[in-house]
C-alpha cells in the first residue's frame, strides 16, 4: 500500500505546474488567465495550492458565445461519434486517476480511501452516458386511428453547470457527461473552494478530442461568474449542485430568460432503525453514511431515528465505533476523516456543537479540534435530541450525527417527514411489509432499505421539497438536457372541420 510520504511526493509533482502558471480558465479550447486572481488553499494546513483566474461576466460571455457557436456541429454529430469521444475521455480519466485523487484530497480534505474510488466513478459516469449517446434522440411511436405520431428528442443548447466543493470531480462528471452525450455544449463554473480537478477534467476533455467550445471552464465567485452564467441569454439551462438557498437564488436569476433548472440541493436525511433490524449491519451503515466523505455529502444520514426499545444499546455501539474513527491527513491511506473544507465551514460545523449543547441534547463524543493546524474536527454524536432542535432540522454538512428516539412506526414517520428537506432516506427493518409501507409514505426522492447509499446509474437520483428539482441518472438526465418534439402525420383522408364556409 502506498504510504503518506509517497503520496505527498507524487502530489508535489502534479501541482507544481499550477504554482507557476496558476489555474487558468479554458474557453473555446484555449487557456485564458484574465486580470484578477484568487487563491485556493489546502484545508490540511492552509498552505497555498495555486492562484486561480477570477472569471468575470466578460469571461462568462466569451465562454457562452463559444458554447453557442460550437453547439450546431456538436448537436449534429452522430451519436456513435460522441460516444467514441466520451469513451476516450473515460480512458484518460482512468490513466490520470491517481493524479485526480491526490489533487482532490489536497484541495478538499477528503480522505484518499474514498477519493481514489471517486475518480474512477467519474470515468464510469462518462462510459455509462457514452453508451446512451447513440439513442439519446430516440422517441416513441404513439399512433391513433387518423394520425401517426412520433416523438424525437433534441439537445436544448448551451447549458451551464455549477458544481460544489465536496466531491467536485465526480459530481462534475455526473452533470457534464450526460450533457455532452445529449449533444449540448457546456459552460462549467466549479466551486471556488475546490477548483483544481475541474481544470484537470477540462484538460482531459480537450486531450480526448472534444472540439473547442464544447466544454468551457470559467472559475470565479458565485456573485460574479456564477450570476453572469445564470443570467446569460445564450445559456438555455442550469444544472446546479449545492445549497438550497443558492438554488432559490439561481432560479430567480434565470427567470428573466426562462431558463430550465435542475437542482440537487441539501438534505437532512433520516436513517430509521426499527427494533427488528440487523443491528450489526445497521451500525455499519449509519457510521458509513454520516462519517465517510467527512460528512460533507448531500445524501448523508445525518438524523438517526432509533426505536426506544433498542436505543440505549444502539447508542453504546455507536459511541464505541465513532471513538475509533481515524481522523488525520487525507493522503494517509489509514485516514477515515480528513479536514473540513475551510475555516469558515469548520466554524459553522463546530458552531452546531455549541447549539446542540445549548438546546439540551447530550454530546456523547466529538466536537473538538484535532491538532493545531488545518480544519480537523473530531466526529460528533448527539443523543437525547428532539425534532424541534436546530441540530435536528438544519443541514450541518459535516461529520455530525443527531439521534432521536421513536415509539412506533407512525411516530418514526412523523419525525422522518418533519423537516424541510426530502432527498434520501434509509430504513432498517426485517419486516418487508413495513419496509415497503414506510418507504411509500416517506417524503424523499430516494429510499434505501437495509442498505447504505449504493448508486445504480440507470435509476433516478434527486430529491423532493427543499432538496431539489428534477432527476439525474439514466434516461432521466436526457429529459433535462433535451427537448421533446412530436410530429403528427395524417393517415390518409379524414374529415377536416371547415370554418367560415
Amino acid at each position: 500500500m502506498t504510504d503518506l510520504a509517497t503520496h505527498l511526493t507524487k502530489l508535489g509533482t502534479h501541482i507544481a505546474r499550477f504554482r507557476d502558471t496558476g489555474i487558468l480558465n479554458l474557453i473555446n479550447g484555449k487557456d485564458v488567465s484574465g486580470d484578477d486572481w484568487f487563491e485556493t488553499r489546502s484545508p490540511v494546513d492552509d498552505s497555498l495550492i495555486a492562484r486561480v483566474a477570477l472569471g468575470t461576466a466578460a469571461d462568462i460571455d466569451h465562454a457562452a458565445r463559444a458554447a453557442e457557436a460550437a453547439f450546431p456541429a456538436w448537436a449534429a454529430l452522430e451519436g456513435s461519434k460522441r460516444k467514441a469521444i466520451l469513451h476516450r475521455i473515460a480512458d484518460l480519466i482512468e490513466e490520470r486517476a491517481e493524479e485526480i485523487a491526490l489533487c482532490e484530497c489536497w484541495d478538499t480534505g477528503q480522505a484518499w480511501r474514498f477519493m481514489a474510488k471517486a475518480a474512477l466513478r467519474g470515468a464510469e459516469n462518462f462510459r455509462f452516458f457514452a453508451d446512451l449517446a447513440p439513442g439519446a434522440r430516440d422517441g416513441q411511436s404513439l399512433p391513433t386511428a387518423t394520425h401517426w405520431n412520433v416523438t424525437s428528442r433534441h439537445p436544448i443548447g448551451p447549458v451551464g453547470v455549477i458544481t460544489p466543493w465536496n466531491t467536485p470531480f465526480m459530481l462534475s462528471t455526473w452533470k457534464i457527461a450526460p450533457a455532452l452525450a445529449s449533444g449540448c455544449t457546456v459552460v462549467h463554473k466549479p466551486a471556488e473552494l475546490s477548483p483544481l480537478t475541474a481544470r484537470l477534467l477540462a484538460e482531459i476533455c480537450r486531450d480526448a478530442g472534444l472540439p473547442p467550445g464544447v466544454l468551457n471552464l470559467v472559475n470565479g465567485m458565485g456573485e460574479g461568474a456564477g450570476r453572469a452564467l445564470t443570467e446569460h441569454p445564450a445559456i438555455k439551462a442550469i444544472a446546479f449542485v449545492g445549497e438550497s438557498r443558492t438554488g432559490s437564488m439561481i432560479m430567480k436569476q434565470g427567470a428573466d430568460t426562462l431558463k430550465r433548472v435542475h437542482f440537487e440541493l441539501g438534505g437532512k436525511n433520516p436513517v430509521i432503525v426499527f427494533e427488528d433490524a440487523d443491528l450489526d449491519r445497521a451500525v455499519d451503515a449509519v457510521i458509513f453514511m454520516i462519517y465517510s466523505l467527512n460528512g460533507e455529502r448531500c445524501t448523508s444520514s445525518s438524523r438517526l431515528l432509533v426505536q426506544k426499545s433498542i436505543a440505549e444499546a444502539f447508542h453504546a455501539r455507536l459511541v464505541d465505533r465513532v471513538n475509533r474513527i481515524s481522523v488525520g491527513h487525507p493522503l494517509d491511506p489509514a485516514t477515515e476523516i480528513g479536514p473540513l473544507i475551510d475555516a469558515g465551514h469548520f466554524a459553522k460545523v463546530s458552531g452546531y456543537v455549541q447549539t446542540g449543547l445549548a438546546e439540551g441534547a447530550v454530546l456523547e463524543t466529538g466536537g473538538d479540534r484535532v491538532g493545531q493546524a488545518g480544519q480537523f474536527l473530531r466526529p460528533v454524536l448527539f443523543t437525547g435530541a428532539n425534532a424541534g432542535m436546530k441540530i435536528a432540522q438544519e443541514e450541518v454538512f459535516g461529520p455530525f450525527l443527531t439521534s432521536i428516539t421513536f415509539d412506533d412506526e407512525d411516530d418514526a414517520l412523523r419525525l422522518a417527514n418533519g423537516v424541510a428537506y426530502g432527498l434520501a432516506g434509509y430504513v432498517w427493518t426485517a419486516d418487508l411489509a413495513r419496509a415497503l409501507r414506510f418507504s411509500n409514505r416517506l417524503e424523499a426522492g430516494m429510499v434505501w432499505v437495509n442498505s447504505e447509499n449504493v448508486r445504480h446509474l440507470p435509476t433516478p437520483f434527486g430529491g423532493t421539497k427543499a432538496s431539489g428539482i428534477g432527476r439525474d441518472g439514466g434516461d432521466w438526465s436526457f429529459d433535462f438536457y433535451m427537448e421533446t418534439k412530436n410530429v403528427a402525420l395524417a393517415l390518409g383522408t379524414h374529415a377536416i372541420q371547415r370554418l367560415g364556409v
